[in-house]
């Protein structure tokens, strides 16, 4: 990385984001660099080399860091890294998703949904916070899915997030009884867990503001591309979007980045707080809303965790 790249953006606020390179992240990613210097996390270096050139064409920064989220090792590396650029970072966003058909294993042999969604965005929070100044931003990307009680889901014929426990989860295994669409409870189930812990850790750690945003039925998003469940893809970011009641929750990438954006640049931001698409406060499902069951998550998740040595 020269010099000259480092002297431009020293200055500068500076944001990171994961899974820049399509839909809401991509859009999201664009809009942050009006605001400052944007630090793009994903796993696929052309893609985010793509990025990173559209957004100096028009005078923007942006630095990139091949990480594969999923990979706990790799999310370590990663976030050593952006220690080392020594930038002014005051806000994380936690975008990196996927909603996978097939079910396959990480590199630490996890279920991947469940280690890209939650145990990767959550290692590299771990691994950043320390290194984040007082009333810094640290935002996940969220999903109303979790919750069995959402319109949408109930219309759907999903349950909800199926957690049993994050060993179990992190195996792929879920409650019986969940949706019948593949790879729904494993992507419900992670969102749940995102979402737990966000509200654990603002209770825990005050000197940082974490807070959770659900998207709403985004049309022309792929979470996390060619491997996305197709018909979750043609369900929510087609059909639902444009239906009655459903289409009230609906929004597009661009939509969604500026709602995002607006949050995570807000420097008098409340730690705790889950938003909706529209970026108004919303609740999550009753047991997400559970002291008890997000301290939970957040414990079983570090005990996790502590395991995956470098």
């Amino acid at each position: 990385m020269s010099n000259t790249i480092l002297k431009n953006t020293s200055d500068k606020k500076a944001y990171i984001i994961t899974g820049p390179t399509s839909g809401i992240g991509h859009e999201t990613a664009l809009e942050l660099a009006k605001h400052g210097t944007v630090v793009l996390v994903g796993r696929n270096r052309e893609k985010l080399t793509e990025v990173q050139t559209e957004i100096e064409k028009i005078g923007q920064h942006a630095l990139s860091i091949v990480c594969d989220v999923s990979d706990i090792t790799s999310v370590r590396r990663a976030a050593q890294q952006i220690i080392e650029l020594n930038l002014p970072i005051v806000g994380l966003l936690n975008n990196a998703g996927i909603m996978p058909q097939k079910a396959t294993k990480s590199a630490q042999g996890w279920d991947m949904t469940f280690a890209t969604n939650h145990l990767g965005s959550f290692a590299l929070t771990e691994a950043l916070a320390p290194h984040l100044p007082d009333g810094a931003n640290v935002v996940f990307i969220a999903s109303a899915m979790e919750d069995p009680e959402r319109k949408p889901v109930k219309a759907l014929g999903m349950k909800g997030g199926r957690y049993i426990s994050i060993e179990a989860s992190a195996k792929g295994e879920w409650k019986a009884g969940g949706s019948k669409m593949a790879g729904v409870d494993a992507y419900s189930t992670s969102k749940q867990c995102v979402l737990a812990s966000t509200m654990a850790l603002a209770r825990e750690n005050t000197r940082l503001n974490f807070i959770a945003v659900e998207p709403g039925i985004t049309q022309g998003t792929g979470l996390g591309g060619e491997d996305t469940n197709a018909l979750m893809r043609l369900v929510f970011g087609q059909i639902m979007a444009l239906l009655p009641p459903f289409s009230k929750y609906s929004s597009t990438p661009k939509k969604s980045a500026k709602v995002i954006t607006k949050i995570l640049i807000n420097e008098s931001a409340k730690t705790g707080v889950y938003y909706d698409e529209k970026g108004e406060p919303m609740l999550g499902s009753e047991l997400v809303r559970d002291p008890k069951f997000q301290d939970s998550v957040l414990a079983e998740t570090r005990a996790l965790l502590a395991k995956a040595k470098l």
